[in-house]
This record gives C-alpha cells, sequence and structure tokens, in this order.
C-alpha cells in the first residue's frame, strides 16, 4: 500500500518562501508521476504542479509558473514543491498524489489513487 507524508506547511508573508515535502512509503515503482495539488476553501482541487518520477519531466499549473518548482530526491523517495514569491490566492491545503503505472502525467485528479492527508499553506499580507 503506497502511503504519501507531507510536511513544511505553515504561516507565510506576502512574497516569502515555502518549501513542502512528501515522503513515499511503500512502492517501488518507476513509472509513477507525483503531483502537488491543492483545495481552496470553496473551491475544486487544482493541480499545482507534476513530475514524472522515471523521466523527470515537470508541469506546472499558469498560476504558478515562474514561482513554484517541483523536484524529487529519488533515493529518499521524496518530492518536493518549492514555493516562492507567495501570494494570498496560493492559501489552500496542498496534497501530494501518486498516478502509478503511468508513462505521462496528467491533470485528473481522478487518475491519481494514493494521496497524502494534506499541509496547510496561508499566506498573509
Amino acid at each position: 500500500q503506497v502511503q504519501l507524508v507531507e510536511s513544511g506547511g505553515g504561516s507565510v508573508q506576502v512574497g516569502g518562501s515555502r518549501r513542502l515535502s512528501c515522503v513515499a512509503h511503500g512502492y517501488r515503482y518507476r513509472r509513477v508521476c507525483l503531483a502537488w495539488f491543492r483545495q481552496a476553501p470553496g473551491k475544486e482541487r487544482e493541480g499545482v504542479a507534476l513530475i514524472h518520477r522515471l523521466s523527470g519531466t515537470t508541469l506546472y499549473a499558469d498560476s504558478v509558473k515562474g514561482r513554484f518548482t517541483i523536484s524529487q530526491a529519488d533515493a529518499k523517495r521524496t518530492v518536493y514543491l518549492q514555493m516562492d514569491e507567495l501570494q494570498p490566492e496560493d492559501t489552500a491545503l496542498y496534497y501530494c498524489a501518486a498516478h502509478v503505472l503511468t508513462d505521462s502525467c496528467t491533470w485528473s485528479v481522478g487518475d491519481y489513487k494514493f494521496w497524502g492527508q494534506g499541509t496547510q499553506v496561508t499566506v498573509s499580507s
């Protein structure tokens, strides 16, 4: 059973930075897409950044391009989300998710079978 454990959330001021981490336990898949999604109160869950574990290919939502960076430390089974120039609209519960046995990443929530519990990021002025 795959388990994803996020950490690194908290409060930050506008323009600040935060790094989220997600440690994956219990899988040995190489063909897996690891993703960060977020959900703000009253809004749908949306994809933020994706990375394919085997190819290293990354994708970003337009709203975070140039500000957020997704990366992985493969040996540690860890994926990171470096968030810079944070804005109030980035306030949300951030989730790590895994889509296993795939050669490409998608933005579809339904493709991700495994989810972490979420970590809250709050950006205030």
